[in-house]
């Protein structure tokens, strides 16, 4: 069935709040994300209020969200997390149809865009690096998940 899949078949579109459980679902499927890293709805919404997007690959016959670029704004440049695309339908080159999407609203707006990927990640390296992405080489990647009371 996979294997006759065709790009009109798909659609990238706006999040809305309805696709959060299966935005969640696909999250969990592919190791990006959930409510222990602090991604809940409101955080979703909070970051589209200030300038983010957040943008849902559906596959219309099924009407299933099989891919998410989620797109945070400093005002400086945009961030994208959460990229992916449910391991049932990797392999499909269906991540171009995000990527491309994400890339075209850095360029409407006019600012830059980072993002962070697995190191042993090579796909998605090489998808990256296919629509300008750039390795800063000598950077790594810290955060605070909790602040200590």
């Amino acid at each position: 069935m996979l294997e006759e899949l065709k790009k009109d078949d798909f659609i990238v579109r706006h999040f809305k709040k309805n696709d959060y459980d299966a935005i969640i679902n696909l999250w969990e499927k592919t190791g990006l994300g959930g409510a222990h890293r602090g991604d809940d709805l409101n955080i979703i919404e909070n970051t589209i209020q200030q300038g983010g997007f957040f943008l849902v690959l559906e596959y219309l016959p099924l009407k299933r969200i099989v891919g998410s670029a989620w797109i945070t704004n400093d005002h400086r440049r945009l961030y994208l997390h959460h990229f992916g695309i449910d391991p049932d339908f990797q392999g499909k080159k269906l991540s171009h149809l995000l990527a491309q999407a994400s890339v075209e609203i850095g360029k409407k707006m006019g600012l830059q865009m980072k993002l962070e990927v697995h190191a042993t990640n090579e796909k998605a390296k090489n998808l990256y690096l296919k629509y300008g992405f750039k390795d800063l080489g000598d950077y790594e990647v810290m955060i605070i998940r909790n602040y200590e009371k």
